[in-house]
């Protein structure tokens, strides 16, 4: 059977899915391409999204030499072989190199001049946002854009299509699982479908399951029992019932969910309903999401139990999510007020609360504001108390 991923791979612009925000009528992206003004970017995205795929039609629409390398196994003198290969060609090539947040910094000084003369038009790849990865210099000679997980409406418009020209056969439940279980991943639908389409026909939901256990991407599934047993398990946590916390979480691992979007689920939590009240919460979310991430099931369910019972168990207060709310809030409406001048940088007059014993009265706003209210709940009240003690000491 030919690999359906590579065989209904988009060949234009108008064929690439989910991605509106950036290639659909009025999109920034799709208006550099077309006028032929690109300069050089840097893809980030979910795997499957299309980021490879765009870079490529984008060479045919540009009509360039196309090249495709990753930054974990690129070696400089490839490039320079290319570079120098088109020193006096009139079409420069486009070089697409996956992986992108990998290049060494020695890497990118090498790329740096031939982006600066145009000697070849660079697109990269990440399913990281690869800002932080790349030096000053990159970042000032190209632009960045973000490709979205291709959402459940344009994946299941996408299946039917696929289903319909393959003469494939596949049951409701399993067209279902075929969407939620991959995570708006295109390219790991249809290798799915494929693999139990050469099993069986009708392809059934149990060869899929067998197939993919679990699902593949964070917050994949639309459906209502997502969304509703992800809450339920939140505000079992919040209660501070632990039985009831524990059932939806397994709900949720028996149904597919993934470890990893649980996981940062519960470390929002640890912020948003426990926050100073038991601040160890937090580091063990934080401890907790690396660890499921190289782990995985079916010994992540251990990890995450031990979470969920830890922050069932723990005082609660949403203090700082309400004070941070509150500032936001008064921002957006307005409230923009100037630095004083005694805490600019450099400011002659500021006083040094170090020189002071560690606490010196002075102003820090150039007009009163008031966001935070401790509910003084756990280690939230003994925080209070060394504050209370520092300012009036």
């Amino acid at each position: 059977m030919t690999n359906l991923a590579l065989k209904y791979r988009p060949k234009a612009l108008n064929e690439i899915i989910g991605q509106d925000h950036i290639l659909g009528e009025n999109g920034v992206l799709k208006k550099l391409i077309l006028s032929e003004t690109l300069p050089h970017i840097f893809l980030y995205g979910p795997p499957g999204c299309g980021k490879t795929t765009l870079a490529r039609v984008i060479a045919s629409v540009l009509e360039r030499p196309f090249y495709e390398m990753n930054a974990t196994t690129l070696k400089i003198e490839d490039l320079r072989k290319i570079f120098k290969e088109y020193t006096n060609a009139l079409q420069k090539p486009l070089i697409f190199i996956d992986e992108v947040h990998r290049l060494s910094k020695n890497q990118q000084e090498v790329l740096l001049p031939f982006m600066e003369n145009s000697a070849a038009l660079i697109i990269g790849a990440s399913t990281e946002n690869p800002y932080y990865s790349l030096t000053a210099a990159m970042r000032s000679r190209s632009h960045l854009f973000e490709l979205n997980a291709i959402n459940r409406t344009e994946m299941s418009k996408y299946l039917d299509h696929i289903i319909t020209l393959e003469n494939f056969l596949v049951e409701e439940d399993a067209k279902e699982y075929l969407l939620f279980s991959s995570g708006g991943d295109a390219r790991a639908m249809l290798n799915l479908m494929e693999s139990a389409a050469a099993i069986e026909s009708p392809i059934t939901l149990k060869t899929l399951k067998q197939i993919r256990p679990h699902a593949m991407q964070a917050g994949s599934s639309e459906s209502e029992s997502h969304y509703a047993l992800t809450s339920a398990m939140i505000k079992s946590i919040r209660g501070s019932d632990i039985d009831a916390a524990i059932y939806y979480l397994a709900r949720l691992i028996d149904g597919g969910e993934p470890a990893e979007f649980i996981a940062r689920r519960l470390a929002i939590l640890a912020s948003e309903d426990i926050g100073n009240a038991n601040p160890p919460a937090l580091n063990l979310a934080s401890s907790t999401l690396n660890i499921v991430k190289h782990i995985g099931y079916p010994e992540a369910r251990i990890s995450l139990s031990q979470l969920v019972i830890y922050l069932a168990s723990s005082p609660k207060s949403n203090s700082s999510y309400i004070a941070i709310n509150s500032a936001l809030k008064a921002i957006q409406e307005g409230e923009i007020h100037p630095i004083p001048s005694h805490i600019k940088t450099h400011a002659k007059t500021y006083q040094y609360p170090h020189d002071f014993g560690g606490w010196v009265e002075q102003s820090y706003l150039s007009s009163p504001l008031h966001f935070y209210q401790t509910q003084q709940i756990g280690f939230e009240k003994t925080l209070w108390q060394w504050h209370e003690k520092i300012i009036n000491s």
